[in-house]
């Protein structure tokens, strides 16, 4: 009788070791589906900078411009590069 229950227990205990192992490999293919969906939209992301851009920011290097400053800078400087005109209405809002 006791050798009965041993086993018993010893097959319960060795099923719900088993279990785990079928629920962890499971889990494994839901990952590599996110995994391309990730990888499409890198590449998207990237824009191209304008020759306004690029120039400002030549201009912001030949002054030592860092952080604050050359953000402002380089702000102040693409609106006077692509025309007076676009910055006016953002002035009036």
């Amino acid at each position: 009788m006791k050798t009965i229950s041993m086993l018993a227990s010893a097959t319960a205990l060795a099923s719900l070791l088993l279990t785990g192992g079928a629920f962890a490999q499971t889990a494994a293919p839901a990952a590599k589906d996110a995994a391309p969906k990730a990888e499409t939209k890198a590449p998207a992301e990237k824009k191209q900078r304008t020759a306004e851009s690029l120039e400002c920011s030549k201009e912001a290097d030949a002054k030592g411009l860092h952080g604050k400053e050359r953000k402002k800078f380089r702000s102040e400087c693409k609106k006077e590069k692509s025309g007076g005109a676009a910055a006016a209405p953002a002035a009036t809002k």
